[in-house]
């Protein structure tokens, strides 16, 4: 009998508690370039013609790492187009970085919640599987971006949460939502094809509305030259 080729291996994240479970919500999110994009989507694709996960599909996301996600308790009351400036200055400050997909990553999905985001950047449908993520390389240049967007946020007046404060946060790219348990095993056998590692760059920021479909408000592109 043939041996099976042993799973990827497994990034440790902590269990993503609830963070926006709320219509309405706002990321910030960064985006990749093109070929690294649809080695993502590409995984989106098997994964939902597999009947495994279709809901990064149905809900319209595009692959990306969230930087920051706003806590329920203010999405409500936040007004996007006011940090259009500072997002705007942000991004042409930063040039775009390479980024490495290194390891097949899993949490628990949150509590049951109504399409939104979950903590750090999670996607939560509404089932209790778990969540598959491909998990960066931590790069010094991703860590020092993220938190200098924490602190262009913070002079805006926003409140950075316990779960995206630098010392706290966790970059991954979701791949798959509301996974079963039966199906786990089925799903890190097929990212397994991604043949990872997998590089790329990351190219734009911008803020998203999930309500609950993903709905791009704005993005610029890293390293974009500001209007005189």
């Amino acid at each position: 009998m043939t041996s099976q080729p042993p799973p990827p291996p497994v990034a440790a994240a902590p269990a993503a508690p609830a963070q926006q479970g709320l219509k309405g919500g706002y990321a910030v999110e960064l985006y990749f370039d093109p070929a690294l994009e649809n080695q993502v989507l590409k995984a989106w694709n098997v994964l939902a013609r597999r009947q495994i996960s279709t809901q990064l599909i149905e809900i319209e996301s595009r692959p990306h790492i969230t930087l920051f996600s706003f806590p329920p308790a203010i999405a409500p009351l936040i007004e996007p187009q006011k940090l259009l400036p500072t997002l705007r200055s942000f991004a042409s400050r930063h040039e775009p970085l390479p980024l490495t997909f290194s390891f097949v990553g899993t949490f628990p999905s949150v509590t049951p919640s109504s399409d939104g985001k979950g903590g750090n950047g999670s996607i939560s449908g509404g089932g209790n599987g778990g969540v598959l993520f491909l998990a960066p390389t931590p790069s010094a240049a991703l860590l020092s971006l993220h938190s200098q967007l924490c602190e262009a946020l913070r002079k805006d007046g926003v409140e950075i949460g316990e779960e995206f404060r630098p010392d706290s946060w966790v970059p991954h790219c979701a791949v798959a939502q509301d996974v079963p348990k039966n199906k786990i095993a089925e799903a890190f056998s097929i990212l397994r094809d991604l043949k990872l590692p997998v590089s790329g760059y990351t190219m734009d920021v911008g803020i998203v509305e999930f309500s609950p479909a993903v709905r791009e408000v704005f993005s610029f592109s890293l390293g974009s030259v500001l209007d005189a």
